[in-house]
């Protein structure tokens, strides 16, 4: 667990942008492109964090999400929302179905990697 993330998005350039900014900082990052996948390598790999692309095709972020949530043993898992057509009522349409945060894309890489420490809990005191 811990600095293991799983990033759940069907866009690759996202995908390696998110890799590109964390993966000097000592995070393994996993990679899945859909909502399925996501689930089966969250369940693989136990990950620290999720960051997880609402709109995707076939099964979307919300319902990953929400699927991600009654799975028990990743039940505590953080998930980091993020999607491109930001709209009134996304943070909390995201938080409702259980992410823990919500992060509009484009992704801003100067906050991003204060947001997963923050969630991971790396940078408390």
């Amino acid at each position: 667990m811990g600095k293991r993330i799983l990033v759940v998005e069907d866009n690759k350039a996202n995908r390696d942008l998110i890799s590109f900014v964390l993966k000097p900082r000592g995070y393994e990052i996993v990679e899945a492109t859909d909502g399925s996948e996501g689930l089966r390598l969250a369940r693989e790999t136990k990950p620290g964090l999720i960051i997880m692309d609402l709109q995707m095709p076939g099964l979307d972020g919300l319902t990953a999400t929400r699927s991600i949530r009654e799975i028990p043993e990743l039940a505590g898992v953080k998930i980091i929302a993020i999607t491109a057509f930001a709209m009134a009522g996304d943070r909390e349409t995201a938080l409702a179905a259980g992410a823990d945060e919500y992060l509009p894309k484009p992704i801003n890489t100067r906050e991003l990697p204060s947001l997963v420490e923050r969630m991971l809990g790396m940078g408390e005191a």
